[in-house]
């Protein structure tokens, strides 16, 4: 996503990411019980005051990669609910999740390095965790309401997991091939395509 636009909104978006790359590389190389705020902070060139603006810990600063997190999720449901109705509720998720993982895709060095980081430190982990409950919450509501789901139907949580389980199966597969040979967005349609194959056995190799 690019910056937004006005010069005050632009510069508060460029030290955000300025802050969370730093952190994101400093973690990666150093592990997160070696990197402090004052680290953080240099590296990105700023003060440690200013860090604290934007940031409550390290660990958000590693983990919250853009400061309009929440917009960016309400602009995805938007985007959900928007899709042509002739598509299916689960195809309709799918292209929104498939326009966050090109995101992915256009910054490889810097979320290799926040998977790996994430990966390390069980406190980066949880707090990715929680952050992604956060994310879920609007998410299944609107997949409830474009499938005209009851309270308390299965299907909206049910069908938010299997794709956002494809979604991360193809991260995960992404960061162990180092992003190399192939990009994040052809595995999670790999992905995908398998799971609405009803998840066939590969073929066997051996």
């Amino acid at each position: 996503m690019p910056p937004p636009p006005g010069l005050r909104e632009r510069k508060k978006y460029e030290t955000h990411r300025a802050l969370a790359v730093a952190a994101v590389e400093l973690v990666a190389e150093r592990g997160l019980d070696a990197v402090t705020v004052e680290d953080i902070a240099a590296a990105a060139g700023v003060s440690v005051r200013t860090f604290f603006n934007y940031f409550a810990s390290k660990e958000d600063a590693v983990v919250i990669a853009f400061p309009d997190h929440l917009e960016r999720t309400e602009r995805a449901v938007e985007r959900f609910l928007a899709q042509p109705a002739e598509l299916s509720t689960m195809d309709a998720l799918v292209a929104v999740m498939r326009e966050e993982v090109a995101d992915v895709g256009e910054n490889p060095r810097e979320w290799l390095a926040r998977m790996t980081a994430i990966k390390k430190n069980p406190a980066l982990f949880h707090r990715a965790v929680t952050m992604n409950a956060q994310q879920a919450e609007p998410l299944t509501a609107a997949i409830a309401r474009r499938a005209g789901c009851e309270q308390g139907d299965l299907f909206p949580s049910l069908l938010l997991a299997v794709v956002g389980g494809a979604m991360s199966a193809a991260l995960l597969r992404w960061r162990e091939l180092d992003g190399k040979d192939t990009t994040v967005t052809e595995l999670f349609d790999e992905a995908v395509a398998s799971v609405a194959a009803g998840l066939p056995d590969p073929p066997r190799t051996r």
